[in-house]
């Protein structure tokens, strides 16, 4: 069994999956093991539930005359039938990746570009060497554009992602510190997150680029075509403005504000917006689409509860996003507590970074700081500190948060989400 001879099976497919659970008529599951579990046994009740196909490594659970293949790597077949698909697809697909505020950048793309277009995107955060090619697997005939997330914690995965993605125009949101551990320090993150430059550059493809980050300058230095944003002499100029906390940009007179909360969040609304205008999206209806996104990724989301403004950022946390969280939060009028949690992934960095931020913290002069994860508590002394969000909840049940802005900002291994029913 070979990509090219099942994929006349897989354009006959409602979707592809690789859970179980989720398998609905005409599917075609892609059976992924794990050190515990051979999921192969589930071949036979995944076609009994309406799978079209499945995919597996245990030849003992082939079974050809329904349907169900053995393959060398379930991985590998998945995503040479990915690559197999892109081939075929005769559409714009544009890559995104970058430190921070991948997946808010994606969803306004998405957004934008959807006011004129067929658009399909990243789900969540499917955006690894599994995620890219079950989305590339998702762009079917009806779609007309697509935009691919592509995630990574070490060097050369992204150059791999974009050999599977293909994109025809690419954004590198930033460089910041993530992933610190995986990708060996800062240059490390620059290098690795730049290998989108490199596959573009080399299929010459097209670059967004903002013109105000410099790394992003340097790196697509006399390159061309570019799609610029920031400068006076960028394609598309744009002015920051905020309102009730929520950011906002203005395209020569109009004024659209999002439901972001921080600054931060101007470059990616610049983003969405460049893009659309390259496609011959009218401004009006940029508008329209950025003012009626409502986050609730917990990324950059004002949730208002009772006579608190809780800001809800607890997807994932490193010292770039974090540093800009507090100065957007101290910015905050009234009483004002931050609720952190634990940085992963720094590798060496981490005690140095941890006691950073905390510093930072208590030089902006919060109401109340509070700290999450056994990280924080080593170098915290100046106020409560917790190993773990249970840990915290206990805390909060018996002192209540008087504060009237409170701020959970920290790594998705932390989920200080749990603790929003008690604040």
């Amino acid at each position: 069994m070979n990509t090219e001879q099942f994929y006349s099976l897989f354009l006959q497919s409602g979707k592809v999956t690789i859970d179980s659970r989720k398998i609905e008529k005409n599917d075609i599951f892609f059976a992924f093991s794990g050190d515990n579990f051979d999921a192969a046994t589930l071949a036979d009740q995944a076609i009994n539930s309406g799978a079209l196909a499945v995919i597996l490594e245990n030849q003992d659970f082939e079974n050809q005359d329904k349907n169900i293949f053995c393959v060398a790597s379930t991985l590998e077949f998945l995503q040479e039938l990915a690559v197999y698909h892109r081939q075929q697809l005769q559409i714009p697909i544009i890559g995104l990746t970058g430190s921070n505020g991948k997946t808010t950048t994606k969803e306004l793309i998405h957004a934008v570009l959807s006011e004129r277009f067929n658009v399909q995107y990243t789900s969540g955060n499917l955006n690894n060497h599994i995620g890219v090619p079950l989305t590339v697997l998702s762009v079917r005939s009806e779609h007309e554009m697509a935009v691919i997330e592509m995630g990574a914690n070490h060097q050369k995965e992204i150059e791999h992602l974009c050999t599977i993605a293909q994109p025809d125009f690419g954004y590198i949101t930033n460089f910041g510190k993530a992933h610190l551990e995986g990708f060996g320090g800062v240059e490390g993150v620059i290098k690795g997150k730049s290998e989108l430059y490199d596959y573009l550059i080399t299929h010459h493809r097209t670059v967004l680029v903002n013109e105000n980050d410099f790394i992003q300058v340097e790196k697509t230095k006399g390159y061309s075509p570019t799609i610029t944003f920031g400068k006076d002499t960028s394609d598309y100029q744009f002015e920051l403005f905020s309102e009730d906390h929520f950011v906002g940009l203005q395209y020569q007179n109009v004024k659209i504000i999002s439901k972001l909360t921080g600054e931060y969040n101007f470059t990616n609304l610049c983003a969405a917006a460049s893009l659309g205008l390259h496609f011959g999206i009218d401004i009006e209806n940029i508008k329209k689409a950025i003012e009626h996104y409502t986050p609730t990724n917990m990324r950059s989301q004002i949730v208002k509860k009772g006579d608190k403004t809780l800001v809800l950022d607890t997807y994932n946390a490193n010292p770039s996003s974090m540093s800009v969280s507090l100065a957007n939060f101290i910015s905050f009028e009234g009483s004002t507590t931050i609720i952190i949690g634990d940085m992963l992934e720094l590798g060496e960095e981490s005690e140095k970074e941890h006691q950073n931020i905390l510093n930072y913290a208590a030089e902006l002069g919060f109401t109340q700081i509070i700290t999450v994860g056994e990280n924080f508590k080593q170098v915290n002394s100046i106020s409560p500190a917790f190993e773990n969000t249970a840990e915290l909840i206990e805390y909060i049940q018996l002192n209540a948060i008087r504060s009237e802005n409170v701020l959970l900002k920290g790594s998705r291994g932390i989920a200080l989400e749990k603790s929003i029913d008690f604040i």
